[in-house]
């Protein structure tokens, strides 16, 4: 199936590694075109040289009020139009109530939410019809997950922004969609298995949960974020799509 992806324009946040970068490369690997993201300069230039020539890489810090706005500027600048967004953001430091400090909560707060609500603004803005704004969250959204306080916090709150968001803009024919990934293997979940001090009993035991009975790969991510976000998806809105092998037990 073609997903119509081909000479369509994107900007992906956190694309150096991960979940985000997983997807960039599905959309890449489609025919998009794409302005990817990292903090670090270093890793977003190699990111995106190695996505391809109609790759453009900036480094930005989601959390600065300015980020969105030169973000859209450089796509419309360098491909001459915008299709959506996939906002894609590191995950929250690990802890439970009493471990997370308010520095870490307020860190979180402007990277995690305030920043995803400025792309999502701005780029509700300039999208036509058509146009789509994604979400990375995580399973979090619906059940919370022990020692990921903080993700617990605000990741159901912006999968509220997003279903208002999608209300709001369906009119304009602009879909809001989001990803609720689990245990899928990227550096960030084996370094959560590690914090049991048996990473591999760790996964043993997370793996006995889901029906799949493994983790995801990361290319199984980036497919199905490249599906959600493509015209081929040009129905779906107000979605949070578990990514999860089953684990989600609710309908």
């Amino acid at each position: 199936m073609d997903l119509g992806l081909k000479d369509r324009v994107y900007i992906v946040t956190g694309a150096t590694r991960g979940l985000g970068n997983a997807a960039a490369r599905a959309l890449a690997a489609e025919g998009a075109k794409l302005v990817v993201t990292g903090r670090d300069e270093k890793p977003v230039t190699e990111a995106a040289a190695e996505l391809g020539p109609d790759v453009a890489g900036i480094a930005a810090d989601n959390a600065a009020p300015g980020t969105a706005e030169r973000l859209i500027a450089t796509a419309r600048e360098r491909f001459g139009r915008l299709d959506g967004v996939l906002i894609s953001v590191g995950g929250p430091a690990p802890g439970f109530v009493a471990d997370n400090t308010d520095e870490q909560w307020r860190s979180a707060f402007d990277s995690v939410f305030m920043g995803a609500v400025r792309l999502a603004r701005s780029a509700a803005e300039v999208l036509g019809e058509g146009g789509v704004i994604g979400f990375v969250l995580s399973g979090s959204v619906h059940e919370p997950i022990p020692g990921l306080t903080i993700s617990n916090g605000l990741r159901p709150g912006l999968a509220g922004f997003a279903k208002s968001l999608a209300d709001e803009l369906g009119p304009r024919g602009i879909r809001v969609v989001g990803l609720l990934p689990a245990r899928i293997d990227t550096d960030r979940v084996r370094e959560l298995d590690s914090l049991s001090g048996d990473a591999d009993a760790a996964r043993s035991a997370n793996e006995s949960r889901i029906p799949l009975r493994r983790y995801g790969t990361p290319e199984e991510f980036g497919r199905t974020a490249a599906f959600l976000l493509s015209p081929a998806a040009s129905y779906l809105t107000g979605v949070m799509l578990p990514v999860d092998g089953g684990a989600r037990r609710g309908f």
